[in-house]
């Protein structure tokens, strides 16, 4: 019998349920990882044990409480399509899994699924578009971990960023398109997750130091190719060629802060208010960053954005779906595996 290609889908994960204890448990677990709270260990343990976890458990429960689903958390139901989606695309070649960086199901277990597929060699997939070490960095550094710790498993091949990848920017515009249509905006925001600052200096390979100037992520190149704020723009800037977005139709903001510091800038609840004095009434928003509807997607934006434009007296505020499951996305992954095959 032919040997077949294991595909490894890896996404950050999502808490059991949306009630208190097990987003307590989740927060855990991914506030504990070094790559997400990057300081020394006694002062991350302090700041979890001490100001996180005795308050932001129920706030976020309440928060999923909103967006569940009768199948359960969006991200992972949207996963889970993905995952059908493209082991029907594949074929009999090929056995795909899919592991959560935190919660279930977990990167062991697709591994061991895997594994007992008698699969040649393993594809990961980190369904991050823009490289960041509090994403991709963290997952790639669990993936590692567990293959020295199962030396018996298939050699393991992880494929790169896609931020810019053409099949991820045409599935992108056939979502988009039809949703800007009907809903005709006159502004569209793109928002990505917000990361510290520090992140970024982390991967500048210009000495250290940010330097978000107005033509800073103008373009890739040596120094910023690990850029999370560079591969952002570059994001924004393949969309909305796409979608013949004119320049003064759209800009780029950043979302979902944790704790105090220095932040990559713009500030999405702060950019809104600034389009709404500039007489904007319609506002559609873009989240590339993710790849799946999550927390961040439907509560923060669809949710609480959207309040927040209607107290600034803006008409409406438009969420555009993420890829989830769309077809244009299972046969974009499809041909990028294909081609590592």
């Amino acid at each position: 019998m032919e040997l077949r290609t294991g595909i490894l889908l890896l996404n950050l994960g999502s808490p059991e349920s949306p009630g208190t204890g097990d987003v307590r448990r989740y927060l855990r677990e991914f506030l504990s990882d070094p790559f997400v709270l990057d300081m020394p260990a006694f002062l991350r343990r302090a700041l979890l044990e001490l100001v996180i976890l005795p308050f932001r458990p129920q706030r976020s429960a309440a928060a999923y409480e909103k967006i569940w689903t009768p199948e359960g958390s969006p991200l992972l139901v949207h996963s889970r399509a993905l995952c059908a989606g493209l082991a029907t695309a594949l074929g009999e070649g090929y056995v795909v899994e899919l592991g959560m960086r935190y919660g279930t199901p977990s990167i062991r277990g697709a591994l061991i699924r895997l594994s007992g597929a008698d699969v040649a060699r393993i594809l990961a997939v980190p369904l991050y578009p823009q490289y960041s070490t509090a994403t991709t960095g963290s997952t790639l550094a669990a993936l590692e971990a567990e293959f020295e710790e199962h030396p018996e498993l298939p050699p393991i091949e992880c494929l790169s960023p896609f931020f810019s990848d053409p099949g991820f920017v045409r599935a992108w515009t056939e979502v988009a398109r039809p949703e800007l249509e009907s809903f005709s905006p006159d502004y569209v925001l793109f928002s990505y997750h917000g990361l510290p600052v520090r992140q970024l200096t982390n991967a500048d390979a210009r000495g250290g130091v940010c330097r978000p100037r107005t033509d800073c992520c103008d373009a890739i190149g040596a120094a910023n190719r690990l850029c999370y704020r560079a591969q952002c723009f570059a994001t924004t800037r393949a969309v909305a060629a796409a979608l013949s977005l004119a320049p003064k139709r759209h800009c780029v903001a950043f979302q979902s802060r944790l704790g105090g510091g220095q932040w990559i800038r713009p500030y999405t609840d702060q950019v809104l208010p600034e389009l709404a004095a500039s007489g904007h009434r319609r506002i559609a928003v873009l989240c590339p960053t993710f790849v799946a509807d999550c927390l961040e997607t439907l509560e923060e934006i669809g949710i609480r954005a959207r309040a927040q434009w209607q107290e600034l007296g803006g008409d409406a505020l438009h969420l555009v779906p993420c890829l989830n499951a769309h077809p244009a996305w299972v046969e974009a992954l499809a041909s990028r595996l294909r081609a590592r095959a």
